[in-house]
């Protein structure tokens, strides 16, 4: 991947802050033209400068946005060679409780927010006949986690959507990987919502959820990696040869990952729901 001299041209989405800014980072370090996207349409202050970066505002659930940014690029630089998925969004609250505006949030910049970047690169990637995918999901797509059920969900649905994508888009040199980060240490954990019905104390979830939750948040910010060690997995996929399907960048989490895959479901579920005391 080597327009105008550059390693190549990459849109990354949810760029920002946290994981998104991290990817920016590092990608023009080693030398990429970087279209940094998100709602704030702001980048990291020590890459502000840098004529390699691109800030924009763009909103992941509006598709003719995404296409409009897209089409600027290949008009600018004759080529999209990569995208990054990264947007997405943080809702805690028991399955029954969540309301329909609420799940649509999860489900709308997560998930939907993914297709829509997705559909709106393909046609670059197929016409030029090469591009890669690269989507940030989460260990919650194969850990559940209880009382944010709708994110396990909108991340599980991630991995399954970049792997069905991997099949489909093959016969048109387009790669995909998909990156399960285990806890990370960002902004987003004081940007999670609680769903309306759990925040009373008349809710029967309440004291449960908040505890949960709680947990979750300190697990992030004192145990949590860093957003640069997404980062750097981020790169290396680009710098590969063939991509991987799937990587979980963290020795710790992939073990993890591996042991929900072969142990009795009833016993990973049993264990999950005594780390967040709810069982």
């Amino acid at each position: 991947m080597t327009p105008d001299n550059k390693a190549g041209v990459i849109l990354v989405t949810g760029a920002s802050s946290g994981i998104g800014a991290a990817i920016c980072n590092i990608l023009v370090a080693e030398g990429y033209v970087v279209y940094a996207a998100s709602r704030r349409g702001t980048v990291p202050d020590e890459i502000g400068e840098n004529p390699n970066v691109h800030p924009y505002v763009a909103d992941v659930n509006n598709e003719d946005v995404l296409c409009s940014l897209v089409a600027g690029i290949v008009g600018e630089y004759g080529r999209l060679d990569a995208v990054v998925c990264n947007a997405g969004s943080g809702i805690a609250g028991p399955i029954e409780e969540c309301s329909q505006d609420e799940i649509a949030y999860q489900m709308g910049t997560s998930f939907m927010g993914t297709v829509n970047t997705i559909k709106a690169c393909m046609p670059v990637f197929r016409t030029q006949g090469h591009g890669r995918v690269i989507t940030i999901s989460s260990v919650a797509a194969v850990a559940p986690l209880p009382f944010q059920g709708y994110y396990s969900c909108a991340k599980a649905s991630i991995l399954q959507l970049t792997k069905a994508l991997a099949i489909e888009a093959r016969g048109f040199g387009i790669q995909t990987c998909c990156i399960l980060p285990g806890d990370v240490k960002t902004d987003f954990t004081s940007a999670r919502k609680l769903a309306a019905k759990t925040q009373t104390c008349d809710s029967p979830y309440h004291e449960a959820c908040v505890k949960a939750v709680q947990s979750m948040a300190r697990d992030e910010q004192v145990d949590g990696m860093e957003p640069e060690v997404i980062a750097r997995a981020v790169a290396g996929q680009l710098r590969a040869r063939r991509m991987r399907p799937e990587l979980v960048p963290s020795s710790k989490y992939k073990i993890l990952v591996c042991l929900i895959r072969l142990l009795p479901e009833r016993f990973v579920l049993w264990v999950i729901g005594k780390m967040y005391a709810c069982s």
